[in-house]
């Protein structure tokens, strides 16, 4: 029978990328399979306001005696930067 020794560390070197690959494959389909989607809790609004010239979500909040988080909670696309005229924001609501 022949020896084959200059195919060690090429046989070597192929197991060892097998192993890698197999190993990274399973460990990203562990991450997309395992993982599960927060829910976000579903908001149901029961009072709006329409914005009107001049308002800023902290003259809101206080107009309604609400804490800008709690606006910001039950308005959650909210951009207190970019508010327009005739915005509705919902003022009093709750999560289900």
């Amino acid at each position: 029978m022949a020896k084959i020794t200059g195919h060690k560390p090429t046989i070597f070197f192929n197991l060892v990328l097998i192993l890698f690959f197999v190993l990274m494959v399973s460990g990203v389909e562990s991450r997309v399979v395992g993982r599960v989607p927060k829910a976000e809790p579903d908001l149901v609004c029961d009072q709006v306001v329409g914005v009107k010239s001049g308002d800023t979500c902290f003259a809101i909040a206080q107009q309604f005696n609400l804490t800008i988080e709690s606006l910001r909670f039950i308005n959650p696309n909210l951009n207190c930067e970019a508010l327009f005229v005739g915005q509705w924001l919902c003022i009093a609501g709750k999560s289900t």
